[in-house]
């Protein structure tokens, strides 16, 4: 059993390592070399051409397939509601937190990268800047990745219509689903050519910048790493107190670590979920609260995403020499960052769109994606323990919320 174990871990941790591994030639590669590593810069940017290429429909059709294939939403009204607003509260507390974190810790402090700077529109008024963000004009317009915020809301949309379409709607979900899968399968292929591509963009990303350039990484690793252990540790025990007082902590507590290593153990919030099913039961759950909240969770709910989401926000700021401050700016870094960790971690490859999501509204140029590449990378395993966690303590305050303070008391274990 130990064997198998350890060969589970080396399997699903098999392909971050070896895009580190390769990450780390490329490098030693730029530090050797130094500018004549640019040689290699165009097999980076034919990676990231295949990369972006490949967005637009995977965002479109996985977002649209999901939506479409949830059943009786009316009957799960009130539970998703406070599920949501539970979600969203405790994103915008990681996502807080970690903005107080940068600012202490600056990520990418006295690191200057001259990329090409984000573009600079012209002022828009506030209602003129809603309907640009969130429309866009023509449909056409969706299908570019410049308009990712508005190609979501019409695929949430569209799903939504497909699921109200009755029988019929359910030969288009079947489809979707179809092609959700086929999506899925052309990232696998793609990510699997990922290690030559990153390894030799950051060849020449370090060739030309310099081996300083990794000490950011570093840098902004050392300030993840602390700040998701306290958020594991201080924030899930207040709310398991909200949620249950005494008893909730103790309980807990008591059933978490097996979700928490499943989580390290198999890198997926999604293979977690018969594990939160569990510990979700034994705290005394509702049935009802935990078939819902968990599976959606595992898919939507991600407070180590939002964590690393203002952390990458921060590093590109200061790689590219822009001010992180103002209270503008760190409400519109918490919005991306709840968006990124909620609203695209339901797609495959999640969490490479939302730091795509990252870059696009920035108005960052592609060259940007990769530094965020790798930082997720060096911050996947905790964020996925918090992401797969933070579900069952969520579920817990839902359950308090929907049947009062004393549900612990009658909780019967079914």
């Amino acid at each position: 059993m130990k064997a198998t174990g350890k060969t589970s871990i080396y399997q699903n941790y098999r392909f971050p390592v070896l895009l580190l591994a390769a990450i780390a030639v490329g490098c030693v590669i730029g530090v050797v070399f130094g500018p004549r590593a640019a040689v290699l810069k165009p097999i980076g940017d034919i990676f990231l051409n295949l990369i972006f290429t490949v967005v637009v429909p995977l965002v479109l059709i996985t977002i649209s397939s999901a939506v479409a294939n949830i059943a009786n939403l009316k009957t799960l009204g009130k539970i998703l509601g406070i599920m949501l607003i539970v979600f969203l509260i405790t994103g915008f507390i990681s996502a807080s937190l970690t903005i107080g974190a940068v600012k202490l810790f600056p990520p990418a402090e006295g690191i200057n990268v001259q990329l090409p700077e984000p573009e600079k529109a012209e002022p828009l008024k506030t209602a003129d800047q809603i309907v640009s963000t969130f429309t866009v004009p023509d449909f056409k317009d969706l299908l570019s990745r410049k308009n990712m915020l508005p190609l979501i809301i019409f695929a949430i949309l569209f799903g939504m219509a497909v699921s109200l379409a009755g029988e019929k709607g359910k030969i288009v979900a079947r489809g979707l689903d179809a092609l959700s899968e086929v999506m899925m399968k052309l990232i696998f292929v793609l990510m699997w050519i990922a290690p030559l591509g990153l390894g030799a963009y950051f060849a020449n990303l370090v060739g030309v910048f310099g081996p300083e350039l990794l000490g950011s990484y570093a840098r902004a690793a050392a300030v993840y790493y602390p700040v998701s252990i306290l958020y594991f540790f201080i924030f899930f025990t207040l709310y398991a107190w909200v949620a249950g007082g005494k008893q909730g902590i103790r309980s807990f507590w008591k059933h978490i670590l097996t979700p928490a290593v499943t989580a390290l153990g198999t890198g997926s919030s999604v293979a977690t979920i018969p594990a939160n099913l569990t510990a979700a039961r034994r705290i005394g759950v509702d049935k009802e609260i935990r078939e819902i909240v968990l599976p959606i969770g595992a898919t939507i709910h991600m407070d180590g995403s939002c964590i690393s989401a203002i952390l990458k926000i921060s590093f590109l700021f200061g790689l590219f020499g822009i001010p992180f401050e103002g209270i503008e700016t760190y409400l519109t870094a918490i919005l991306i960052a709840i968006l990124s960790g909620t609203v695209m971690s339901g797609v495959p490859g999640g969490g490479f769109i939302g730091e795509l999501l990252i870059v696009t509204m920035y108005g960052f140029q592609p060259e940007a994606l990769p530094l965020l590449a790798i930082l997720g990378t060096l911050v996947d395993p905790p964020a996925i323990m918090v992401n797969s966690t933070g579900d069952t303590v969520s579920s817990m305050i839902i359950t308090r919320w929907l049947k009062g303070k004393e549900w612990m008391k009658a909780k019967t274990g079914s």
